[in-house]
């Protein structure tokens, strides 16, 4: 029979032990002038590391025990959910962009903009594509180049439109049904994809609308000059209507995900883009694409499940009850321990998943709803995702752009995660605007 251990500060050790590893070889390498610097140091390596030491430091409970315990969290229905649904959206994605489903988005979007409004079409169609994608990375890449271009030819503030691409970007990242962080979000917390949106939803979209308001106010060119998009095809932009639209709509997430990687087979096999042996291999490099979040939500989840078996999750609950006196502010205290561990991670998913235990201890002893929670964990890992310099997303940028903005510029500009964190914020306030978050059971 199972006892029950007493909390116990010390098994949080392992996590801390990752931090300061992955977060030291970044330092270290940036220091050295490394080009992404924070991505050398191999996160899996680093949590294999902080697995070791879980083990090691527990050993009079024996490596048999031990095992069975990090088994049951690694193996968990929850982590299994997630790894799966990381394999087939790792799979649409993949088959979506070789059967030229970015290029068509990002054309279409750019051939509806007027030349006046280009600041603030950017942050739309970076939102669009985002949305669509589930990857800030793949929305930056596509469309940071073609936002260069008009940079030059309109006259326009190139921090501003960098900022409007990231922001953009870091909005799909938050929302997408098929994002690395939505799915670990709502697994994490138990919830559906469907309610998690129409809650975060409430709190993006106003932030969204006053973001290009402001664009359109601040972000005029100097001159309106019309803007050339290559060629598109409209049907390729279908399947991620179809993802987005059946996700909506409450479909299994499974089933949606295989819908969208068939649709965007049959079509890229329709327009010649694939063949049958192409569309197989796309869809074993997006399940390749995956390794990396796959073996790390099994080493925290085994990890989590062995702080929390020796009191390392109670231990934190009793500490942070000093600060917590209620809902609102286990709301904010679960809000600043996603930043935090963003900050230390730079990796917006990672971050979700090792809060991931620990928030819903917090919301279970406080009464939070838990497609709340699992707002608040994506909210605000891609905010502190958007704002640090060393993340993934400002090196790619600074990489585009070759060095002709820096990070620095750019950052003061991301009026929309700046705004996302307000909105959030006031729905653990204001009653009648958590209603409204809340307002669907």
């Amino acid at each position: 029979m199972e006892t029950k251990k007493k909390s116990s500060g010390l098994a949080l050790l392992p996590f801390a032990v990752f931090i300061v590893i992955y977060l030291g070889a970044g330092m270290i390498l940036q220091s050295r002038g490394v080009e992404m610097a924070f991505y050398q140091f191999p996160a899996v390596v680093a949590m294999f590391i902080a697995v070791l030491v879980a083990f090691a430091m527990n050993y009079k409970a024996g490596i048999n025990e031990n095992f069975k315990v990090f088994a049951k969290g690694a193996a968990s229905e929850d982590i299994m959910n997630m790894l799966m649904i990381f394999l087939l959206a790792g799979a649409f994605s993949a088959v979506a962009r070789a059967m030229g489903g970015v290029e068509a988005t990002v054309n279409f979007g750019v051939s509806i903009i007027p030349a006046s409004l280009i600041t603030a079409g950017m942050f739309i169609i970076a939102a669009f594509l985002g949305t669509a994608t589930g990857t800030s990375m793949g929305t930056i890449g596509a469309l940071v180049p073609i936002a260069l271009g008009m940079v030059d030819k309109a006259g326009l503030s190139l921090p501003l439109v960098m900022a409007a691409c990231v922001s953009g970007a870091m909005f799909g990242d938050n929302l997408s049904m098929i994002s690395d962080t939505t799915i670990a979000a709502t697994r994490t917390q138990n919830v559906e994809l469907k309610d998690k949106f129409r809650t975060n939803f409430w709190i993006a979209f106003p932030a969204a609308v006053v973001t290009i308001v402001l664009l359109v106010i601040f972000g005029r060119p100097e001159t309106a000059k019309a803007i050339e998009a290559s060629g598109y095809d409209i049907v390729k932009v279908l399947p991620y209507l179809l993802v987005l639209v059946l996700a909506l709509i409450g479909v299994n997430v499974f089933l949606v995900l295989t819908i969208g990687i068939f649709s965007a087979g049959i079509i890229g096999m329709a327009y010649g883009d694939l063949t049958l042996l192409s569309f197989a291999g796309e869809v074993w490099a997006g399940f390749q694409g995956m390794i990396e979040v796959f073996l790390l939500s099994m080493f925290i989840g085994g990890t989590a499940e062995m702080a929390k078996h020796y009191g390392g999750l109670d231990w934190l609950i009793e500490k942070m009850s000093g600060m917590i006196k209620g809902k609102k502010s286990a709301q904010v205290g679960m809000s600043a321990l996603a930043l935090l561990t963003d900050m230390a991670t730079a990796n917006n998913t990672i971050a979700i998943i090792v809060d991931g235990p620990m928030a819903k201890e917090i919301s279970e002893k406080y009464d939070v709803d838990p497609r709340k929670t699992a707002s608040i964990l994506d909210i605000f890992t891609c905010i502190m995702q958007g704002l640090i310099p060393y993340g993934a997303q400002f090196l790619l940028v600074a990489s585009l752009a070759e060095g002709r903005v820096s990070p620095v510029d750019v950052i003061p500009n991301n009026w929309y995660l700046f705004l996302l964190a307000g909105f959030a914020i006031l729905s653990y306030f204001i009653p009648w605007y958590e209603k409204i978050t809340l307002k669907e059971k």
